[in-house]
């Protein structure tokens, strides 16, 4: 969720050490007595028991770095700093560097408004990418919400770069920025490509559809997904070949007046309404899985937030099992083995996701550009 560029790396027993370690560096690379800066700092170690202390040392040394070669001193900006730093320290081991990112990367910029307890931006992205669908048949998502993984889905079916919408980068503030070489990356969108495709968003509340028709919206994809006003009680059986990937209350965040009633539903539907296709339904309590009544063909852990959670995935089918695994089409996810999640950390590694946005593309509403940038053009209208 963010990306940092390691400045210094250091070895250092206590806060003296650090102090003079990070009064060493040549500042002026990095920082002027006209900017602003702030320090984040992350810190596992018996020397050094608090963070904000940790940062306090950092602070005072660039300030005193610069006072003694100026007599002027950058200040602290805690909220949209010029220059963003990061200490990290594991026990005597210390490293400092500048943060690329800012706010951090799991923040699209398409998401005008949020039901309660939103589903991570990158956590949706990743779970859709670790089911193998990169665009090849229809995506249901038949609780939405806000509109997350569908919007994620058609992002990674028409390959669209994480960050196009995004207002900015903390690396669009440092000396050696190079903006033009941005802007020709920026404007490239030769690797996007066409989705033959439908992606299906439902929800019961008509505020979380409201909600999630903004987003769509502000994402551009309003041409690849279809919202829609619907219970998954109504669900019917699609007419092409489709996924559902689905995030389903857990009753922790989220309450409902029935929950195991609610799973018991999903398992239901599931059975009469998805027949020959397959469905990813992330959860966290083991009880709400036993409701839905299907013995599930990969479990993968997942954390959403605190809470560890499993994406698991069922094969809806008609008749013998082997009969249906005969007539599986072109779309085949990964299988067990194929992926081997880690249970702490939640690194994936797997192709990344890509989508993310700097304006609606459907609207085209400009976002407010620093410097000259313009937005960009989309491929149909340009031709």
């Amino acid at each position: 969720i963010r990306i940092l560029k390691p400045i210094k790396h250091f070895t250092a027993k206590n806060a003296d050490e650090v102090y003079n370690q990070i009064q060493s560096i040549r500042w002026e690379d990095y920082l002027d007595v006209n900017k602003t800066f702030a320090i984040d700092a992350v810190v596992f170690s018996d020397e050094f028991r608090h963070s904000k202390f940790v940062s306090y040392k950092v602070k005072d040394a660039i300030v005193d770095y610069f006072r003694e070669k100026t007599g002027k001193r950058p200040s602290v900006r805690l909220s949209n700093p010029d220059v963003l730093l990061n200490i990290h320290i594991a026990q005597t081991t210390c490293t400092l560097s500048l943060d690329s990112s800012g706010e951090s990367l799991h923040r699209r910029g398409y998401r005008q408004e949020a039901v309660e307890a939103p589903l991570n931006e990158v956590l949706a992205a990743g779970m859709i990418l670790m089911t193998g669908w990169r665009g090849e048949c229809d995506l249901i998502d038949p609780m939405c919400g806000s509109g997350t993984i569908p919007i994620e889905a058609a992002l990674i079916a028409k390959n669209i770069a994480p960050g196009v919408f995004r207002k900015g980068f903390a690396f669009e503030k440092w000396v050696d920025f190079d903006a033009d070489m941005f802007d020709e990356i920026y404007n490239d969108d030769s690797q996007e490509r066409e989705f033959e495709h439908k992606i299906y968003g439902y929800d019961n509340n008509p505020k979380a559809n409201e909600i999630a028709i903004h987003n769509v919206k502000a994402a551009g994809v309003s041409k690849d997904v279809v919202l829609k006003l619907q219970p998954f009680q109504q669900f019917e059986q699609p007419k092409e070949k489709s996924i559902i990937i689905t995030n389903p209350p857990y009753g922790e965040r989220i309450s409902t007046s029935d929950l195991l009633g609610l799973y018991q539903m999903i398992g239901e539907r599931l059975k009469h309404a998805f027949v020959d296709n397959e469905a990813w339904v992330l959860s966290y309590r083991e009880e709400c899985f036993d409701q839905i009544g299907l013995k599930a063909s990969q479990k993968i852990p997942l954390f959403n937030g605190p809470l560890e959670c499993e994406f698991r995935k069922y094969e809806i089918f008609d008749g013998k099992y082997k009969e249906f695994k005969s007539q599986e089409g072109d779309f085949r996810p990964r299988r067990e083995g194929d992926f081997k999640p880690r249970r702490e950390g939640g690194d994936f590694k797997d192709r990344k996701p890509r989508g993310d946005f700097r304006g609606g593309r459907d609207s085209r509403a400009p976002r407010e550009f620093k410097g000259n940038r313009e937005p960009r053009i989309p491929k149909q209208e340009a031709e």
